[in-house]
């Protein structure tokens, strides 16, 4: 029968991004399982094709002016590829109507608006639902769900499989809930060596209780409410933020406002998470909607409790009290007090306990057992199209 060919499409590459780290771990697993990957991007820097893997690229980059040309062109290039080439299978990245695998890791976006009116005033909500970007995002993620096309869609979050089949009536035979995976080997808990080295490297006290924010778009993640919270928790008590946001302005006003200067590192755009996970004591993740971000799966592989959000989908993963705390989005005083019970649980002997159930969450998500189960996914998939 040949080498299955199959394309993954994912418009723009965030070498910061938890989406492409999902997809160049895919990829490293899936190289060697006798696949033929092609990519299909928009951008995809040069330094970052195929990661050193056999993996073909495929540039769609259409002229265009404005996200709503620049994301529909896209989408009809997309189409036009996949009429002139040959794929056993092809699993999207972004919502393309028509397509018959789609990995809805960033959600469904009717929810994040809903989630994203909650801060804002009325008059920027009401600019926000008219805005053509997002009408016409909210079409094509209507038109992908209801397509004839669609044989299955990939769920991180038991949150949004839910969601999808309720808000678009997908059959759930064609819902898959497979969770990210973590590199178990390379995300561990630190030695007390590796620790000290840690801080050392980014100038923390050798004593102070650190947390870590990691993700860009703080609005959607939540920094708002993580930088409230610090200022509660008061102390030498520090905050790691791993990230960028074009508004970035606004948080520095904050930080400022609230007296936090010397308490708030903002790190930038960061390439390797895991010297400030392993600086960290704990990670502070109260976004508004993140479907499940790989960085908080990471801080639990290296025992880092998590205190989030229940509109992060890693928070399925948590017991409170036991590995982690877990609030609404919004409540500044319940993420406060949570962060002061970490912060003293992890200076008493409560810590190890704690550090050790935070590890036990992710080890049952290894990287390995994500690519095996999207490997079995798309050989039944496979299967089913031979078999028609």
């Amino acid at each position: 029968m040949g080498v299955p060919a199959v394309a993954i499409v994912r418009a723009r590459y965030n070498p910061h991004g938890g989406a492409e780290r999902y997809t160049r771990q895919a990829m490293a697993a899936l190289a060697g399982a006798g696949v033929a990957l092609t990519v299909i991007a928009r951008r995809w820097p040069a330094a970052a094709e195929g990661a050193g893997l056999p993996v073909r690229l495929l540039r769609v980059d259409p002229f265009h002016l404005g996200s709503v040309w620049r994301d529909s062109a896209f989408a009809r290039g997309v189409r036009a590829v996949l009429a002139r080439e040959h794929f056993d299978l092809v699993q999207s990245h972004e919502r393309i109507a028509g397509v018959p695998v789609y990995r809805a890791g960033d959600g469904v976006h009717a929810s994040y608006l809903q989630a994203r009116a909650r801060v804002l005033p009325a008059w920027r909500t009401a600019l926000m639902r008219a805005d053509p970007h997002h009408r016409w995002v909210l079409r094509e993620e209507r038109a992908l769900f209801t397509s004839p096309a669609l044989r299955a869609v990939i769920c991180n979050s038991r949150a949004v499989l839910e969601d999808i089949s309720v808000r678009f009536g997908v059959p759930r035979e064609r819902l898959h809930l497979l969770r990210n995976g973590v590199d178990l080997e390379r995300f561990r808990p630190p030695t007390g060596d590796e620790r000290a080295q840690a801080r050392a490297a980014l100038g923390l006290p050798a004593s102070a209780p650190v947390f870590a924010f990691v993700g860009s778009g703080f609005e959607r993640k939540g920094l708002a409410v993580a930088l409230a919270a610090l200022a509660r928790v008061g102390g030498d008590a520090r905050l790691l933020v791993a990230g960028t946001d074009r508004r970035m302005a606004r948080y520095q006003a904050q930080v400022a406002a609230l007296g936090l200067q010397e308490r708030v590192a903002f790190l930038g755009g960061v390439d390797d998470v895991r010297g400030l996970l392993w600086a960290s004591d704990a990670m502070l993740a109260p976004a508004l909607y993140d479907p499940y971000p790989n960085a908080a799966l990471e801080g639990l592989a290296c025992g880092l409790p998590l205190v989030a959000s229940r509109d992060c989908g890693v928070a399925e993963l948590i017991d409170p009290g036991f590995n982690g705390f877990v609030h609404d989005a919004l409540d500044v005083e319940a993420f406060a007090g949570s962060l002061v019970e970490v912060a003293g649980a992890q200076a008493g002997p409560r810590g190890p306990a704690l550090r050790q159930a935070a590890r036990a969450a992710a080890e049952a998500w290894p990287i390995e057992d994500a690519a095996e189960a999207l490997l079995g996914l798309w050989q039944r998939l496979l299967a089913e199209s031979r078999g028609s």
